[in-house]
């Protein structure tokens, strides 16, 4: 088959706020594109589900609209891959019904479960040394204490939803389920299945379940996806009713795909090994593909396999970036009461867009801390909040707004400061040259609904101290990272010639007349987790 020629991808990119289906050619064109949002069901305590009928519902609208919508031959649309939001739990029946919403990377209910299985004499930052030495060894990581891991969540059903636990032939994730939608068939990617934390991933060219680690959780191997393949493996073709549904070819064959994580990097350009990205959406991530199995357990980052085969990618993961803004416009500005049923929401993205950049870096001494739904990394802590330190009287929303841009950006640096730290002795003996002035990573790309902002990339540049590529239509970039993994699988396309595809819209380099500012609200910024954590501890034990 000739990677010259150029056919088309139906590409699935599952976010937590909905899907959005795009039609994206070989070549990472995004031709047409089409978004649902899906609700997301919250209550105190740590529970965050979403209904996986809800999924496939809007993706099917979506997917249809894209379709129809265009006027590309469906003779051309050759494949579809999904990319989906990671770390989740679809218990499904034996007819593939789901038995309960999905339980969503944000639901911390099982984090008891994840301290039991951490208790022990000799612990080190609250994990058990033993165990962890042991689960580090094999599959690179182990139950995170925030008990948002899909391992976590299954011991927390076992113990506190038994009629379900017992009664569930599949526990899935959601892009396995999505792809069981899609075909019928149920199968996990080494991707996906890779926070479920019993993968023997030492050898990477052949990666399986570790019998003696489920044995050790007291868990049902049955119970999990047998079938275990490639991001760029064929899981088959679509379902007879399906392929009806969306007017596609009945021979269209549906391509294992990955995780939200592993498609954005592809997504991104940083193809090579420790090209890093950015991601800014509702959570945020720093990332690069390396050549080797590592884990930084006091930061919560580890390197798993990518959906390149043989290949890691550096995984990691903070709560909450562009999920502030929306809490903003949700919660306070345009709260859905009673008195604003019938008015519009308005573009207020672009109005927080113009308001930061008429707002003088600093934010009058403001800081915001992002953690509204407790944090993963650089820390790993559920219970700690968010917050605006050094409020005042002489402050105005104007500041505020500013201060959320701020802070997210801090968060980035205060993780990206530890990727960096993770890929140093790699890059310092095989690739010395990309460092530029003892930067590990001179240039970062930036994708993700947030990139779309001009104001925020700057304010990322000045507070990383790098230059930031922002990726031409960023928020496509989940998109075109599935359909390349198609492309790929089904031959239109190598790996190498993926960073020839990539445009960016801007480069945006550092202010030096910001940097003595944010290097110091940087350290305050810091300081702040050590001073208040313990107080966010005690009041949501």
């Amino acid at each position: 088959m000739s990677i010259n020629k150029k056919k088309y991808i139906l590409a699935i990119d599952h976010g937590t706020n909905g899907p959005k289906s795009a039609l994206v050619s070989t070549h990472g064109e995004v031709i047409n594109w089409s978004f649902e949002e899906v609700p997301l069901y919250t209550e105190k305590g740590g529970l965050a589900e979403q209904e996986p009928q809800e999924w496939w519902e809007a993706i099917k609208k979506t997917a249809t609209k894209v379709i129809d919508d265009c006027s590309i031959p469906v003779e051309e649309i050759v494949g579809v891959c999904n990319s989906s939001q990671w770390s989740g739990t679809v218990p499904i029946d034996k007819d593939g019904k789901p038995l309960m919403r999905c339980i969503i990377w944000m639901d911390t209910r099982a984090a008891s479960y994840a301290k039991k299985f951490h208790k022990g004499l000799l612990q080190v930052g609250g994990y058990n040394l033993f165990k962890m030495l042991k689960w580090l060894k094999i599959t690179g990581g182990g139950p995170s204490l925030s008990g948002k891991d899909p391992i976590s969540n299954l011991l927390w059903l076992k113990g506190e939803k038994p009629d379900i636990y017992n009664n569930t032939f599949k526990f899935l994730e959601p892009q396995d389920y999505i792809n069981y939608q899609l075909t019928g068939k149920i199968a996990a990617s080494f991707a996906s299945i890779q926070l479920h934390w019993v993968t023997d991933i030492r050898d990477i060219n052949n990666i399986t379940y570790s019998d003696k680690l489920i044995k050790k959780l007291k868990l049902d191997k049955e119970k999990l996806p047998q079938d275990l393949k490639w991001s760029t493996e064929v899981l088959g073709p679509l379902k007879k009713e399906v392929a009806d549904e969306l007017g596609l070819e009945k021979d269209t064959k549906v391509v294992m795909g990955a995780p939200d994580v592993h498609s954005a990097d592809i997504g991104s350009g940083a193809i090579h090994n420790y090209d890093g990205h950015i991601y800014i959406g509702t959570s945020d991530w720093v990332g690069c593909h390396v050549p080797y199995k590592k884990t930084d357990i006091f930061h919560n980052m580890a390197s798993v396999p990518s959906a390149i085969p043989g290949r890691f990618l550096i995984a990691n993961e903070q709560e909450i970036a562009g999920g502030a803004l929306t809490f903003l416009r949700d919660k306070i500005l345009y709260h859905k009461d009673e008195l604003l049923q019938e008015e519009a929401v308005p573009d207020v993205y672009k109005i927080f867009d113009n308001i930061v950049a008429e707002t003088p870096p600093g934010s009058n001494g403001l800081i915001f801390t992002p953690w509204l739904i407790g944090e993963r990394a650089p820390i790993d802590d559920h219970s700690i909040r968010g917050g605006l330190y050094n409020l005042s009287l002489e402050m105005n929303r104007e500041h505020i707004i500013r201060a959320i841009f701020e802070g997210v950006a801090f968060n980035v640096k205060w993780l990206h400061m530890y990727v960096e730290k993770f890929i140093e002795k790699w890059v310092k003996k095989e690739d010395p040259n990309r460092i530029v002035n003892g930067k590990i990573m001179p240039e970062l790309n930036i994708i993700g609904g947030g990139a779309q902002s001009d104001i925020w990339c700057q304010i990322f540049a000045d507070v990383l101290d790098r230059k930031i590529r922002q990726v031409k239509n960023p928020i496509q970039a989940n998109a075109r990272g599935a359909a390349f993994i198609a492309a790929v699988g089904l031959g239109y396309t190598e790996w190498d010639h993926i960073p020839k595809h990539i445009e960016f819209s801007n480069i945006f380099t550092p202010n030096p007349e910001n940097r003595s500012l944010y290097d110091k609200m940087f350290k305050e910024y810091v300081n702040i987790y050590d001073a208040v954590g313990k107080i966010y501890e005690r009041i949501n034990e």
